[in-house]
């Protein structure tokens, strides 16, 4: 692996990365949409944990988070933007051909 390659794997989105953001991005990739407590079951995350990466991806612009009251009770639904539909494809390819080097390199 060259000295290029090496800096690419610095070039990959470390909002993505993130292994607890990376789930919830994983998740919201082939859902339409998702509340609050679907994405804590699946993710096995704390309710403050999960908020809190929740929080960093909407800044992010990669998710859209949508609060209701249904039956006087608060929802929260979860759901991923153009924008971080792309990061996350370019996440993916990214890794990839980083992973793809490395093994043309053994």
């Amino acid at each position: 692996m060259g000295n290029e390659d090496l800096k690419s794997i610095g070039e990959i989105d470390k909002i993505v990365h993130e292994p607890s953001r990376l789930m919830i991005l994983s998740l919201l990739y082939v859902v339409e949409s998702a509340d609050f407590l679907f994405m804590m079951r699946q993710t096995g995350m704390t309710w403050g944990n999960l908020s809190s990466h929740m929080t960093k991806l909407e800044r992010a612009g990669y998710i859209k988070v949508e609060k209701e009251f249904l039956e006087r009770k608060p929802h929260t639904v979860l759901m991923m933007t153009d924008e971080g539909r792309k990061a996350f494809e370019e996440y993916r390819q990214r890794m990839k051909d980083i992973l793809e080097k490395i093994d043309n390199n053994k």
